[in-house]
């Protein structure tokens, strides 16, 4: 209960994250504030389109649906049940070979570095840290 309570967490402040670097790229918020790093400069790259769509909206529906099966896996009708370890962990695979094929653009082809982007990968529910121990998926993940 309490990793789908941290997964739900993790996933609503990826979401925010996610969706204030969508609303820049549609148009909504006119500069990132940054701080340090290339945000600009990889929001405005080709690879910040993935399928036609934002990355940055990739994201948004990505970690909503995190957000929504972790909480719904707090309710006492599935607290005991697999289906959500299983969906969460399917979900959060799946996001982290994104992250992983997002972070190797970012350093070995842009070569520059979105300090939001980074903010947001940091809040993926990696599966070996936040998965459940109990469901098959995890227990590979764990070794």
């Amino acid at each position: 209960m309490m990793r789908r309570q941290a997964t739900a967490l993790l996933a609503l402040i990826g979401c925010f994250i996610a969706l204030y670097l969508w609303l820049h790229k549609i148009g909504v918020i006119g500069q990132l504030t940054c701080g340090t790093g290339s945000c600009e400069a990889v929001q405005a790259s080709r690879y910040a389109m993935f399928v036609g769509l934002p990355v940055a909206l990739h994201g948004v529906i990505g970690y909503f649906v995190l957000f929504a099966v972790a909480l719904v896996g707090t309710l006492p009708a599935t607290a005991s049940s697999r289906g959500p370890d299983l969906a969460l962990a399917l979900l959060a695979s799946i996001g982290f070979a994104f992250t992983l094929y997002l972070t190797a653009i970012e350093l070995f082809v842009l070569r520059e570095i979105c300090r939001w982007c980074v903010a947001s990968r940091r809040r993926s529910p990696i599966p070996p840290r936040h998965g459940c121990s109990r469901c098959w998926i995890c227990s590979q993940l764990q070794g």
